[in-house]
């Protein structure tokens, strides 16, 4: 099999394409978009240093992106009670409206991907990948085969 190192590029680059429009309206950059979207799609995460590990989003440009949230009222910085040096990440009612588009933008960009993909195609695609993701959970972990 020959996964060419192009694809991860191209899909890249298709959504970055899909979302300029509403991040030109609303007047943010990507990254700030991208953080407001995985907050979202990823309300058991928080922080930055979430942002940082699982979205891979250097961390410059996560708290750079998260100031310009912040003092845009789009999300608030709220202490951990059990760890007062821990901040968490809170989206305000001024997020969701883009949030909202954001979603419709990440379904329509899934759906235009999978086009000329029969259901029965997409149905195996998923089981494949749900499949790979194992596969890579036990190469991480370093377990034998």
């Amino acid at each position: 099999m020959n996964l060419k190192i192009e694809f991860a590029r191209k899909m890249a680059l298709a959504y970055t394409a899909v979302c300029r429009p509403l991040c030109q309206e609303m007047k943010l950059p990507q990254t700030a978009f991208d953080i407001l979207m995985f907050l979202y799609n990823n309300p058991e995460y928080k922080t930055a240093r979430d942002i940082v590990e699982i979205r891979n989003i250097k961390a410059n440009l996560v708290s750079v992106n998260v100031e310009k949230l912040v003092q845009d009222g789009y999300i608030e910085r709220q202490a951990v009670e059990k760890d007062r040096r821990k901040t968490e990440l809170i989206c305000t009612q001024k997020a969701l409206p883009v949030q909202k588009r954001g979603r419709g933008l990440q379904q329509e960009f899934a759906e235009r991907l999978m086009m000329g993909l029969s259901d029965e195609d997409q149905k195996k695609l998923a089981i494949y990948f749900s499949q790979m993701e194992k596969n890579l959970d036990q190469i991480i972990k370093g377990d034998e085969r």
